[in-house]
């Protein structure tokens, strides 16, 4: 299903056009006889709508748009990530991806956008370079962004004591440089408070060549009371390989360090199966108390989790004593296997709960659109507040214009959507 707003094409029709998201003339016969008074009005609600602060009301998805970036460019949004400040500030973190990215001189950034009236409108900030496949996280009231320094670079982590408008860099073991022995890869996962230290999952890549197949797993910790910007207070996991000798599957990656039921730690992570099972599945990796050790049981660890294939969130809800996620589901009728791998099909959004993180259950479809060449739902980061979810979601659809993005994992847009009450859908 499509969600509808309550806007809709129509109120962007007259007279006013736009080129590099500015107002310009259309030189009609309706602008020539219109008052430049009325105008001038016009053109500023339309400039209104149209800037990164915008509802969607360009396309008829519920949601606010926090960026926006053509096919034609080259320039595709990806990695959403989203943190809340002690304030009630919100701030997002992108990563720009694509050929022009690509074919650039200058170094990858994430970009930062805020948002202080509870995701309605959205800021511009910042852009952070030397950044790529970053998630944001806070403790103590300090803003953190964890990743890679480039598509597989080293292991860096930066520092914001504004609210995320200027940062630390990380320029050696003492200022959030952690590792530069292996090519990383992450994206924007769960950061996680247990037993007085934080948790976080990476990647990396060993043999550096190809996709997904050299992915090792690990976890990091560090003391919650130490300076994360030194290396030293880093404990980093083994790396554990993905045997493809005797296990199923392809690869894992972007894991969520979790709690289980039994308060033990866990790293759920993103199993990619080819061909995938319509209810997909996850890797369970266990993690020892210190964090110095991680490993897996390939007899036990494998799990049913819808959309287990993409890059999926979970959470844990104290209210509800519930684990949450939002994941790309494969519903049957979509499942063309003959012309996409599992992998790519994400064009539905569901949000989904468990009592044990081994049975899950679908419990409402947040966005779905029957195309699913050019149209994805996916990379749902998102926060617990209070009754509400608020999310950003990685989302490829077709423009104001209604040109499409460039495929579905190819994103136009980032997404912000309040997921509001979610417990009623249990």
């Amino acid at each position: 299903m499509i969600i509808n707003s309550q806007y809709s094409h129509t109120h962007f029709s007259p007279a006013c056009s736009f080129q590099n998201g500015a107002p310009v003339s259309n030189g009609s016969w309706r602008m020539k006889r219109m008052s430049k008074e009325r105008m001038a009005v016009q053109c500023l609600f339309i400039l209104f709508l149209f800037s990164g602060s915008l509802y969607a009301q360009a396309f008829d998805l519920e949601g606010v748009i926090v960026d926006y970036s053509s096919a034609e460019t080259g320039l595709y949004l990806g990695s959403p990530s989203i943190a809340v400040l002690e304030n009630g500030t919100y701030v997002v973190s992108i990563d720009p991806f694509g050929p022009a990215i690509n074919k650039s001189e200058k170094p990858r950034a994430a970009k930062l956008f805020s948002s202080n009236d509870q995701g309605k409108s959205w800021t511009f900030i910042t852009d952070v370079p030397n950044t790529f496949w970053a998630g944001l996280f806070t403790l103590d009231g300090d803003l953190y962004l964890m990743g890679s320094t480039d598509e597989y670079g080293d292991l860096a982590i930066r520092k914001s004591t504004d609210g995320g408008h200027t940062w630390t860099t990380p320029v050696d073991e003492h200022t959030g440089l952690l590792n530069t022995d292996y090519e990383y890869h992450t994206a924007p996962v769960p950061v996680v408070t247990h037993n007085g230290r934080i948790w976080r999952a990476m990647e990396d890549r060993y043999p550096p060549e190809k996709w997904g197949e050299n992915f090792r797993a690990l976890v990091v910790s560090a003391p919650v009371d130490s300076d994360l910007l030194d290396a030293s207070s880093w404990t980093i996991s083994n790396r554990l390989q993905y045997d493809h000798e005797k296990w199923e599957g392809y690869a894992w990656l972007e894991g969520n360090i979790v709690v289980t039921p039994n308060d033990e730690l866990v790293n759920v992570l993103r199993a990619d199966f080819r061909p995938e099972p319509i209810y997909g599945k996850a890797a369970v990796v266990n993690i020892s108390e210190n964090g110095e050790t991680v490993s897996f049981t390939p007899e036990t660890g494998f799990i049913d989790l819808p959309g287990g294939t993409k890059k999926f969130t979970i959470r844990y809800d104290d209210t509800s004593q519930k684990y949450w996620s939002l994941v790309n589901y494969i519903p049957e009728e979509y499942a063309d296997f003959s012309e996409f791998r599992p992998d790519q099909i994400r064009n539905t959004l569901v949000l989904v709960s468990s009592k044990n993180l081994t049975d899950w259950k679908i419990n409402k479809i947040i966005y779905q659109h029957p195309d699913v060449k050019h149209v994805g739902f996916q990379y749902a980061d998102w926060l617990f507040e209070n009754n509400d979810i608020v999310s950003v979601i990685r989302t490829a659809y077709p423009d104001h214009e209604g040109r499409n993005a460039h495929n579905a994992h190819d994103s136009n847009y980032i997404i912000f959507k309040r997921i509001k009450d979610f417990r009623q859908y249990e």
